[in-house]
């Protein structure tokens, strides 16, 4: 009785194990992408003509930018602290949302750039200093970054048909939540009992990452 315990216990640490080397696999693989598209290997201004092209771009825009990727990721590390993490990513997407409509209609939102990237450089110095905060002002910060976001997302379907811009908006709105859910997975599971140990390196070093990436993107943001 007491080997059966020891190996179903032995089997239940492998699964999340093996659940967040996968999930950190498919986080890797975007972050590689979006720094092979801002070496020049794929346009990060670009015009839409169709509902094809409208739902390939909105699948793509939130990876091929390196600092929209990174807030996106550390929103979804973030969020596992909390029961209501849901309710985080929720009010990302859906200010992401409200900034692709504002640009549509278009009212200014000036300074999009900078504001993302003071906002990943927030997420990274909350990471990074594990900083106790409610998930509420956590949601409040995620809205800013989709608000922002999203506004800079919408400069692609200026001008474009209902259908072209329906098409971007799901595809936007399916990876944004694709990549919110698979990192706040990691944190979940890097947070549980099993790994406990590597919390605190783990999570300190993706927090100093995303720090760095925000304080970059703001130095060209002012160039």
């Amino acid at each position: 009785m007491l080997k059966i315990q020891l190996i179903a216990s032995s089997n239940s640490g492998e699964l999340p194990a093996s659940r967040l080397y996968s999930h950190m696999g498919a986080i890797a693989a975007l972050v590689l992408i979006s720094l092979l598209s801002s070496s020049g290997g794929s346009p990060v201004q670009h015009n839409i003509s169709n509902s094809w092209e409208g739902l390939i771009w909105g699948i793509a825009d939130p990876v091929i930018s390196l600092n929209r990727l990174a807030g996106i990721v550390a929103i979804g590390l973030l969020a596992a602290r909390f029961g209501r993490g849901a309710w985080i990513g929720a009010s990302f997407v859906i200010a992401a949302f409200c900034g692709q409509m504002i640009h549509l209609y278009q009212q200014n939102l000036p300074g999009q750039e900078i504001a993302i990237a003071i906002c990943t450089i927030a997420f990274g110095i909350i990471l990074v200093r594990q900083i106790q905060l409610s998930w509420l002002v956590i949601a409040i910060l995620g809205a800013a970054a989709g608000l922002f976001q999203g506004y800079a997302d919408g400069e692609s379907i200026i001008g474009a048909g209902i259908l072209t811009v329906v098409a971007y908006i799901i595809g936007v709105i399916l990876t944004q939540s694709v990549i919110f859910l698979c990192t706040r997975e990691v944190g979940v599971i890097i947070g549980s009992r099993e790994i406990q140990p590597i919390l605190p390196s783990k999570i300190r070093w993706a927090g100093l990452a995303v720090c760095g990436i925000g304080i970059v993107f703001l130095g060209q943001s002012f160039i």
